[in-house]
């Protein structure tokens, strides 16, 4: 495994953002691991998300200038923590997020942040995605924009489960809106990290039955 997917993953433990127990997704499933962004809660913590998502968008990107579009709530602050970590690497890129309830006073509207212009590129980042469905309600929500175009998404981890059909998630978001969806790493990274200490021998077992289950074909 790459020495910084390591350090992703230790961070996300260290911070709480990554347990292991019994949850329910937003998809409705039962899963035996959970990614939460919320748990992010010091300033050095945010920085340092930033910075690997920073990263991510360094290697799929490159030094591309886009717009990136945080979802309430979570995708809020990794939006703007991604925004300076590519600011401190030179490239000046704007943000902007959603309300839950759209405003109908002061400045008004659904939208916070910059206003992307007719024809600029978006790259949304969010925490995870299970199903799809957080990143399906982000599309119905940007096609409020004009000529709005959402070139990637970026997300901590792709949990490598099935759609609505045998296909990933992630596959299926990017077959069914055209653009990529990129993660820092990747469910079977975790797997892998946790099989290096004998004492993840039961939440490796649990997450592995799960994917027989729930494990995409592609």
């Amino acid at each position: 495994m790459e020495s910084y997917k390591r350090e992703f993953i230790e961070f996300l433990e260290e911070a709480g953002v990554l347990k292991f127990g019994d949850f329910t997704a937003k998809s409705g499933r039962k899963i035996p691991y959970f990614i939460n962004a919320g748990d992010i809660k010091t300033g050095d913590q945010i920085r340092k998300l930033g910075q690997f998502y920073a990263k991510a968008y360094a290697e799929k990107i490159g030094n591309k200038k886009t717009v990136l579009y945080g979802p309430a709530y979570k995708g809020i602050p990794i939006a703007v923590s991604v925004s300076c970590a590519l600011s401190e690497n030179g490239l000046d890129v704007p943000f902007f997020f959603n309300r839950k309830e759209e405003k109908d006073h002061g400045e008004g509207g659904v939208f916070v942040g910059y206003k992307p212009k007719a024809g600029e590129e978006i790259v949304i980042v969010e925490d995870v995605i299970t199903a799809g469905t957080a990143i399906r309600e982000s599309m119905e929500i940007l096609s409020s924009l004009e000529d709005a175009k959402v070139v990637a998404t970026f997300v901590m981890v792709d949990r490598k489960e099935k759609g609505k059909t045998e296909k990933s998630a992630m596959a299926e978001v990017g077959e069914e809106f055209g653009f990529p969806v990129y993660s820092v790493v990747d469910v079977y990274d975790i797997i892998e990290y946790l099989k290096e200490d004998d004492k993840n021998r039961e939440n490796v077992e649990r997450i592995e039955n799960y994917l027989k289950i729930n494990g995409a074909a592609v």
